[in-house]
């Protein structure tokens, strides 16, 4: 869009919304400031352009320019004062509540997504794989350091199993960070674009981010075994590749849960999802067996690094407690507890939301009895949303739609 004057780019962008809605009807399209920068020369194309949508669609304008254009264009004008915003002027109207004046333009059915997922599935792979997707930058870094890793571990003798691991582990853990890193910025920047292309649903897309996501963590933790493998052989057991692997999946997950399934920012979510790994590495007693404050110490049953530290040749004998058998298996349930504090989060949070939405809905149905908002309905809608209110009022038999005039 560079070179492009402010009026050409609104054009450009109002093209693209009729391209993006072409298939589509009774949608709510919300434009703030769409005249912003248009010199009259502009106004009679995006006006047509208006007229066109607003066939199919409803549309809702938010504007400080060309105020008198838009009065023109509009079926209704709603004034909201810079002193007062409380109180809106709907038409000639003064003095109506705002919240009551929201709640009579937004209530309406529930958009229906179409069934699109195999189109957005592919979109998805599009943008993941494309340069800008984050994936590409961790299979660098990967190849860089795990190159690093032979050239200088190579030919490492047996006893050294402790330094191959820490070190292999770094690469491993640095390798998957740009990804890590930038999942912040795709749940805010690919979620908006995907919802603006009005895909099927914006959860399916994150779980298929959290899906690419230990599909990766997989890969490396996989080249992270062959190269151990390479530089030392005495680590080549199934057991100790899948306890490497949620050894990995135990602090690098909660950073990939905390920022698709949260609205931290990348701070925040910096923050919160390494504490796993720092907590790791003070209270699995990997770095320092035997030591530590009586009491404290036994929160090493608690990490998965210790369980892994368990299962190396000699080293195992210098950590104090290791289980005498299942090791594999509390490696590996104790990998999941972070996910399954989550999700105990995750539930707790979405009653929450159910209990807040439910009273919400009973708010707004006492709203909807009332005969204020039933006037401000029929003065936006005409007598023709009769019907329409009496279905948002849900069969409540005890309310009489025919009591409410249109405002003189």
């Amino acid at each position: 869009m560079s070179g492009l004057s402010g009026g050409q780019r609104k054009i450009l962008l109002f093209e693209l919304i009729c391209q993006r809605v072409a298939n589509q009807e009774n949608l709510l399209i919300v434009l703030d400031e769409p005249f912003s920068g248009v010199t009259d020369d502009f106004m009679p194309y995006i006006i047509e352009r208006l007229n066109q949508l607003r066939i199919e669609n409803n549309i809702l304008l938010v504007t400080n320019d060309h105020v008198d254009a838009l009065k023109k264009l509009a079926d209704n004008t709603i004034t909201v004062s810079a002193i007062d915003r409380s109180t809106v002027s709907v038409n000639r109207k003064e003095g109506i509540d705002r919240e009551l004046a929201l709640l009579a333009m937004s209530i309406g059915d529930e958009y229906s997504r179409n069934d699109r997922r195999s189109q957005d599935i592919k979109f998805f792979v599009n943008v993941e794989l494309s340069k800008y997707g984050g994936l590409w930058h961790s299979l660098a870094l990967c190849i860089f350091g795990f190159s690093l890793f032979l050239a200088t571990y190579w030919d490492s003798r047996p006893g050294s199993e402790p330094f191959v691991l820490v070190s292999s582990g770094l690469v491993g853990f640095f390798s998957l960070l740009p990804l890590g890193l930038s999942i912040v910025d795709w749940r805010v920047y690919m979620l908006e674009e995907a919802e603006a292309l009005l895909h099927s649903s914006s959860s399916m897309n994150k779980t298929l981010k959290f899906v690419e996501a230990v599909v990766v963590l997989l890969g490396v933790a996989t080249i992270q075994f062959w190269v151990i493998d390479a530089v030392i052989g005495t680590l080549t057991s199934p057991e100790f590749f899948f306890g490497m692997a949620f050894d990995f999946f135990s602090y690098l997950i909660p950073l990939t849960l905390l920022g698709l399934y949260t609205s931290l920012t990348m701070e925040e979510t910096l923050v919160v999802g390494l504490v796993p790994f720092l907590l790791m590495i003070f209270f699995s007693t990997t770095f320092s067996p035997g030591a530590g404050i009586e009491g404290l110490k036994d929160l090493r049953y608690l990490f998965s690094r210790f369980y892994m530290w368990c299962m190396l040749p000699r080293y195992g004998e210098f950590m104090e407690g290791c289980p005498a058998d299942n090791n594999l298996l509390y490696l590996i349930l104790t990998s999941l507890i972070t996910p399954y504090l989550f999700s105990i989060y995750a539930v707790i949070r979405e009653v929450y939301r159910t209990l807040r939405s439910v009273k919400d809905k009973k708010s707004r149905l006492e709203v909807i009895q009332s005969a204020a908002y039933a006037d401000l309905q029929l003065e936006l809608f005409g007598e023709k949303n009769l019907m329409n209110l009496k279905h948002q009022i849900s069969g409540s038999d005890d309310y009489d739609l025919k009591s409410c005039e249109p405002w003189p």
